[in-house]
């Protein structure tokens, strides 16, 4: 539990009682801070009273003895209309925060790296942590792992290392970490930035406050969307970052990059083989190339660590859930759980890895739909449509002349594909076995909790499955 010495006898509220909001109300308590929480939910303003907090309804008490509001990142508090405490709380100047910035402003000297991007940031995140604390206690949070306040102190000899969304870069003020990771930017989240400009920026505020240190913070930046090229040449303008690309679509005169998935790093001009990726089991494809690439390029600059001991490591990664995670293979047939793929873009690093594909997708659609995904569609046999998209996808896939079939909810989209993948078997013309690949490029909200809830109901529909198929 960090350390929370220096705010004892703050006044905060809590706005957004959700696992995170919760952990830190009662961080917060236990640091003798005057915790108020508030969230627009009945049912979680009853759980709070139930676990003894104070609540207090935000948007008509008076907010101007506080010291601050610890918002929830996926409240809106600008676009696409900020919320009515939001605006009450700057009315009344007092700041919105993350639990992020109690972090860093009681870190007591543990390094800080951090991982954005529109994709791939867990397991980025995920591979990064599991490399460092090899070599030095590390400590996975933000986004994944561990609510920030409830990391073990690990003082100067540490490393935090944090996924951050652009909802938790804009309520971090005070975020100066020694190194970043961006793996890429492309549209997503557009209505909560009022568009494309707005999220870039959120993005790039990650680089806004370099820590004033006897050497430059370390950026390492995937060069490979147009956003983060010019991100880098920024920085490299501006001379206050250690800037290090890196791609996976081209070779380099500086930095990393990947070509026929062997990891080049470029020294004093030359570029130098360092491994082959290929033979990590857990990161396949060009999207994982990406996220190894990046964890190496960050770990080999701002700890000087040997090349081969972070390749070492990395084959000893066992990956996540919900991100191309092998559920079962059945008759040889796959079964592929990659539930965080929320966009298209994110699909597509999944459609590129299989051929054979009995695709489950859909849900609640993000903007864009499934534009980028043709050159896919020869490895679909067929599509499984769920959720609120399924009647917007079907006529996308109809113009290409994919097969598919309306299952609405998806343990019927488990089952047909299951029986057609089963079916397929052995017939005349076909090779490989196949993979039923539940990639919904969509949002799970309009069905499901949330993606990691949609994941695992289907890996337990998965895993029910009979060995020697299903009747329709």
């Amino acid at each position: 539990m960090i350390n929370l010495e220096q705010i004892r006898g703050m006044r905060i509220a809590v706005m957004g009682l959700g696992k995170t909001g919760l952990s830190v109300a009662h961080a917060l308590i236990s640091a003798g801070v005057e915790v108020c929480v508030w969230d627009d939910s009945e049912e979680k303003i009853a759980d709070a009273e139930q676990e003894g907090l104070l609540v207090k309804d935000l948007r008509v008490m008076p907010l101007d003895n506080l010291n601050a509001v610890l918002w929830s990142p996926g409240i809106p508090h600008t676009y696409p209309a900020p919320h009515p405490v939001a605006v009450r709380a700057r009315a009344a100047m007092i700041p919105l925060i993350s639990d992020i910035e109690l972090l860093i402003k009681n870190s007591h000297g543990t390094d800080l790296v951090t991982v954005t991007g529109t994709n791939g940031k867990s397991t980025s995140t995920a591979l990064l942590g599991h490399v460092l604390d090899h070599f030095r206690p590390t400590e996975i949070g933000g986004n994944i792992g561990l609510p920030a306040l409830e990391m073990k102190e690990l003082g100067k000899d540490g490393t935090y290392v944090l996924e951050l969304s652009s909802y938790q870069i804009e309520l971090t003020p005070s975020l100066s970490p020694q190194g970043v990771i961006l793996l890429n930017i492309t549209p997503d989240h557009l209505a909560r930035h009022g568009g494309m400009e707005g999220y870039v920026a959120a993005k790039e505020q990650i680089f806004a406050n370099p820590p004033i240190d006897t050497r430059k913070p370390i950026a390492v930046i995937c060069v490979d969307t147009k956003p983060c090229q010019e991100i880098a040449q920024r920085l490299k303008e501006g001379d206050l970052w250690n800037v290090i690309p890196v791609s996976t679509n081209k070779k380099l005169s500086e930095g990393v990059f990947v070509e026929d998935g062997i990891l080049f790093e470029v020294r004093a001009g030359e570029p130098i083989e360092i491994g082959d990726l290929k033979i990590l089991p857990t990161l396949k494809g060009q999207h994982n190339h990406e996220n190894a690439a990046c964890v190496y390029a960050l770990v080999r600059h701002l700890y000087g660590i040997d090349p081969q001991h972070i390749l070492t490591q990395m084959k000893s990664f066992g990956g996540l859930p919900h991100r191309q995670f092998p559920v079962r293979t059945i008759n040889g047939v796959s079964y592929i759980n990659d539930s965080k793929a929320t966009n298209a873009e994110a699909a597509a690093r999944a459609l590129a890895c299989y051929r054979r594909i009995y695709w489950i997708l859909g849900g609640q659609p993000k903007e864009g739909g499934l534009s980028g995904l043709d050159e896919f569609m020869p490895r679909i046999e067929k599509a499984y449509l769920i959720g609120e998209a399924a009647q917007e996808f079907s006529k996308w896939l109809e113009q290409r002349n994919v097969a598919f079939e309306f299952c609405h909810t998806l343990d019927v989209a488990v089952k047909a594909a299951h029986l057609d993948a089963q079916a397929g078997l052995g017939q005349p013309g076909t090779s490989g076995s196949g993979v039923v690949l539940l990639s919904p490029a969509c949002a799970s909200w309009d069905q499901f909790q949330s993606f990691e809830h949609r994941g695992d109901l289907f890996a337990s529909l998965v895993m029910e499955l009979p060995e020697e198929g299903l009747q329709k």
